[in-house]
């Protein structure tokens, strides 16, 4: 059984900070539905387990080769208040920007997000829809921050994921697709222009403090605003995300959308 102080337990530890995830191409992913997916979809190199978390998941890790830890490495490989005793270290999942979007008919892209939860869950609501591609643009946290790992439930296994420091790098590559800014006052209304989502598009989103950067929204096709039918002031940015992806899902599905636009 491995401590803290084991090397292998210390350099996965160091995957903790994004530039030795870099270095390393690797990443941590920690928890039952997470790992489970990571062994479907992703490329395992290892996975630590403490016995509790391995008598747990039985099942899942049947077979799959486990190291041993004990509880006090397990938990100096978490950065949550409750570690699950379960870790797996695994490859970096982002693809090049253009293998990502090739062919794609809906993208989500994550311009200026800095809270990792947030961008997670907009990844786990873009799978949920059926999206082709997510695409983190610009200053956007990465998506293999332990907290992002988590907050996609996995989904970050299941979709091409893009990073690109340059945001024009990214709307050149989506041309083709009409571009949507989700923008709480934009000139669009979501609900009341079906013909804005009859085609091929991407979603950008911005961040919560201060919504897409001013030079994307200068280069999309439209400003669209989720409507507020109640009192509510606005919507956080992953339910406005689920809202905007998956009106656009349905509109590439209802082929009562694509013949009003005729």
């Amino acid at each position: 059984m491995l401590t803290e102080r084991t090397p292998r337990v210390v350099a996965a530890r160091k995957l903790l900070r994004r530039v030795s995830r870099e270095r390393a191409g690797r990443f941590l992913v920690e928890g039952a539905q997470a790992v489970s997916e990571a062994i479907r979809y992703g490329r395992v190199h290892e996975i630590f387990a403490t016995q509790a978390a391995l008598d747990r998941n039985a099942a899942l890790l049947d077979g799959v080769p486990v190291t041993l830890v004990d509880d006090r490495a397990a938990d100096g490989l978490s950065d949550t208040v409750t570690p699950q005793g379960l870790i797996a270290v695994c490859d970096l999942v982002d693809v090049p920007l253009a293998e990502a979007v090739r062919g794609a008919r809906l993208v989500a892209v994550l311009a200026g997000i800095a809270e990792p939860g947030n961008a997670g869950t907009v990844l786990r609501a873009a799978d949920a829809a059926g999206a082709d591609a997510v695409v983190f643009a610009g200053d956007t946290v990465d998506p293999h921050n332990p907290k992002a790992v988590r907050a996609s439930t996995g989904s970050l296994f299941h979709l091409p994921v893009a990073r690109e420091r340059d945001p024009a790098t990214v709307l050149d590559a989506l041309a083709g697709l009409t571009l949507l800014a989700a923008d709480g006052h934009g000139e669009v209304d979501l609900h009341a222009s079906p013909e804005v989502l009859a085609g091929p598009t991407a979603w950008i989103f911005g961040g919560e403090a201060h919504g897409v950067p001013e030079t994307l929204l200068a280069r999309a096709d439209h400003r669209v605003r989720v409507p507020l039918y109640g009192r509510a002031e606005s919507l956080n940015l992953a339910t406005a995300a689920a809202v905007c992806l998956y009106a656009s899902a349905h509109a590439l599905r209802s082929p009562t959308v694509h013949e009003g636009t005729r």
